[in-house]
């Protein structure tokens, strides 16, 4: 029997999407695991998260947005990428640009208006039919060079790049108890009859724990876990990857997501793991509460992403902070004649306690000429790949 734990804050107990997740449990006989329920609670056809159609991006909460990406807080973002997409596409002898998870749509603004007639074809990959809406209004210059695919095709060639798309795809939890790891998962919360009267604000979800044979992939577990710890696995993002660099027979990716090589990300005073959740520009902790209302996201394990790349015939092009990558392309030089606003934003972009540090930018290549591989431009200096 799953061993269950306390349950979360209150919750939406008779939303459409509880109910959707209350029959994945039953059918799962009474478990269900958390990459399935971070799944459902982000992408349920017209329910999750980024299905509903609601404005997840924008700079402040009054603009009825959850959170900023790099592209809306300043179009230097994109003009700085564009750069090391240009170099790409050059080393690589292609003209399509390929970006998965697109977000508002900015961001592909940015390159097609940056890079111009050097792209023929900007394919986004995205799940998300509502995104899809806003991203061609958007992109209403550029339709003529813009589609949208649901999955990638099984040969493709190009530059790809993905700015926190890693960071969204479901993980998996597991939960140290002192001897043993179990894969945590989510089981029903019934209330009690002295309870009755508060079942409309109790959470319906608790947290539930069951055997398992997982374990995070660092040496020396016990030593390194202290009793209690909870922490992620990415077999997800990691299996996106190796697609990834299965089908893209000539071409280039990029990257752009808040995360750690393994030994930042499993070190042991990182006992809680890093599930973080974002609504109205608050962060909270808790996945179980709200289910469906806000963005539910794990920092991303760059290591595992380019074993994965590597083992699937990826060449690493680098791994650096997104500061030092994007002052690589030449951000520095945009900010020329800047004014105030543009220079702040920009700068946040680049300081260590707002995006510059936390946020690393991973590249790979296949089939690309050695002149370009050898020297992308935007891991010119700072490259860190000797970490991962």
């Amino acid at each position: 029997m799953p061993n269950e734990q306390p349950a979360s804050v209150s919750a939406p107990s008779h939303s459409p999407i509880t109910a959707l997740i209350r029959g994945a449990i039953a059918r799962q006989g009474g478990w269900l695991p958390f990459d399935r329920f971070m799944a459902l609670a982000l992408y349920a056809p017209g329910l999750g998260y980024y299905a509903r159609g609601d404005r997840q991006f924008g700079m402040l909460p009054s603009s009825g947005s959850d959170f900023v990406t790099a592209p809306e807080l300043s179009p230097l973002f994109g003009q700085a990428l564009a750069r090391q997409v240009a170099q790409a596409l050059d080393g690589s002898g292609t003209d399509e640009v390929w970006e998965f998870g697109a977000g508002s749509g900015v961001l592909a603004r940015e390159l097609l208006d940056t890079l111009g007639a050097r792209v023929k074809r900007y394919t986004i990959v995205d799940v998300s039919g509502s995104l899809r809406d806003k991203q061609r209004e958007v992109l209403r210059l550029h339709l003529d060079r813009v589609r949208w695919v649901d999955e990638l095709p099984d040969v493709m060639q190009g530059v790809v790049v993905g700015n926190e798309v890693l960071d969204a795809m479901p993980v998996q939890l597991l939960h140290f108890d002192g001897q043993r790891w179990r894969e945590r998962g989510v089981a029903l919360h019934e209330a009690d009859d002295s309870t009755a009267d508060a079942s409309a604000t109790a959470s319906p979800w608790s947290w539930a724990d069951r055997d398992t044979e997982l374990r995070p992939p660092v040496d020396d577990l016990e030593a390194a876990f202290a009793p209690g710890a909870v922490t992620e696995i990415h077999p997800q993002a990691e299996a996106f990857v190796a697609t990834l660099a299965d089908r893209l027979q000539r071409g280039a990716a990029f990257f752009i997501d808040y995360g750690f090589p393994a030994a930042e990300y499993y070190h042991p005073q990182r006992s809680g793991g890093t599930l973080m959740c974002h609504r109205a520009h608050v962060a909270d902790t808790d996945p179980l509460a709200d289910v469906g209302t806000k963005d539910i996201t794990a920092h991303v394990n760059f290591t595992g992403i380019a074993v994965a790349a590597q083992a699937n015939g990826f060449d690493v092009l680098g791994y650096t902070s997104q500061a030092r990558f994007l002052m690589n392309c030449g951000l520095l030089d945009l900010l020329q004649g800047a004014d105030i606003r543009t220079l702040a934003n920009a700068q946040k972009l680049l300081t260590e306690h707002e995006m510059g540090e936390l946020f690393k930018v991973i590249g790979f290549a296949r089939g690309c000429d050695p002149a370009f591989t050898t020297s992308p431009i935007g891991f010119a200096h700072g490259d860190r790949t000797h970490t991962l």
